[in-house]
């Protein structure tokens, strides 16, 4: 009988649910399994089977409410559906493989029993994932809609009070006053760029094109020196290749590099400078931008973590600049790194592919 099978080859049959567990691309949940996992799913498999001989089935419900349970552990630990699904399945043919070495039949009848117990398993475990998920996404949603809003609004209290100063005419406009209100509303239209950019990779649209680095890097420059005047910072652009070409969305790829100058604008000191370059490198091309903001010290958070902040002494901006430079540049292949220049600053690189050599170079971008 299968149940008396489950029941004496337990053990064996977590070993072999263990060893499938650690082929797959994720870590073990725990060494146990969890507490509301394997274990418990065999103990409740065993029981409905046997109950399954006798007029009085064994309750569905039981195995509903662990597999909630196990769900939710499961999405504690930051596993993703797919892989709730993989954790039942794989102890699915973990018995059958044990029963077959053991050459135990399984009848017609406990097979369809064993079936829906996985059903049940996974169906309840799956929506209690989906469920928190959801409500986790929500909460993190309205979070980010606050900080963007409060955001916003601290931005636009200092336009107004600068542009209320130059109205009355008592300071010129190109002095202190209209710095602040010109760097307030750059600061704006970063804030609605970085929105834009967010709102389309959450779409996944992406609107590839050939793009030629320097003209592109050049059009960025003309914005870029405005910041870096703004902050009363050196900014420089350093002569590239004019036949280096990247396969590109030119608003995203541009939304990355403006996000890295802002931030060596933001930390760079008084007086700096900021480079921003374009180098081949094997097959792919390296932009880079290198400051002085004095480097990045021992301990300071992942600066392309969302929300991370590289000092103490600045705490304006939302902290996703580079968080979301990332996920931009991930969608074009590549990736961002950072070296560290102890007691001088940083070179925050963005690496993206070349594009192929036999497709033609358009005229303009844009």
């Amino acid at each position: 009988m299968l149940h008396e099978f489950i029941t004496s080859c337990r053990d064996p049959i977590i070993a072999r649910t263990r060893e499938k567990l650690t082929d797959r691309p994720w870590p073990l949940a725990s060494t146990s399994e969890l507490e509301h996992g394997v274990p418990l799913f065999l103990t409740q498999l065993s029981e409905t089977l046997r109950w399954e001989t006798t007029p009085t089935p064994f309750s569905q419900k039981a195995i509903g409410a662990s597999a909630v349970q196990h769900g939710r552990e499961l999405r504690a630990l930051g596993f993703n559906i797919s892989q709730v699904v993989h954790d039942y399945g794989d102890l699915c043919q973990a018995i059958t493989e044990v029963a077959l070495e053991q050459h135990l039949p399984i009848t017609t009848e406990e097979f369809h029993t064993l079936n829906r117990c996985l059903d049940t398993a996974i169906a309840e475990a799956v929506t209690e994932h989906a469920r928190i998920t959801a409500e986790s996404q929500s909460t993190e949603e309205i979070e980010r809609s606050g900080q963007l809003a409060h955001e916003i609004r601290d931005i636009l209290n200092t336009a107004l009070l600068a542009f209320n100063t130059l109205k009355l005419g008592t300071v010129a406009v190109n002095g202190s006053t209209g710095t602040v209100l010109g760097r307030s509303l750059m600061s704006l239209r970063d804030l609605v760029d970085n929105t834009l950019s967010e709102v389309r990779m959450a779409a996944n649209i992406q609107r590839s094109e050939r793009v030629p680095v320097a003209a592109f890097l050049s059009e960025i420059a003309v914005v870029a020196n405005l910041h870096a005047e703004s902050r009363a910072l050196r900014f420089a652009i350093e002569r590239m290749d004019p036949q280096i070409s990247v396969n590109a969305d030119p608003q995203l790829l541009a939304s990355a590099v403006m996000n890295l100058l802002n931030n060596a604008f933001k930390f760079t000191h008084a007086g700096g400078r900021v480079v921003l370059r374009a180098l081949r490198d094997d097959g792919s091309v390296r932009i880079e931008v290198e400051d002085e903001c004095g480097g990045i010290p021992d301990g300071a958070d992942d600066p392309f973590k969302a929300f991370a902040h590289r000092h103490r002494t600045d705490r304006t901006g939302l902290g996703l600049g580079l968080s979301i430079a990332r996920k931009a540049v991930k969608m074009h292949g590549g990736d961002i790194h950072f070296r560290n220049l102890p007691g001088k600053g940083c070179v925050f690189v963005i690496e993206v592919p070349l594009a192929a050599e036999d497709q033609p170079i358009p005229q303009n971008v844009g």
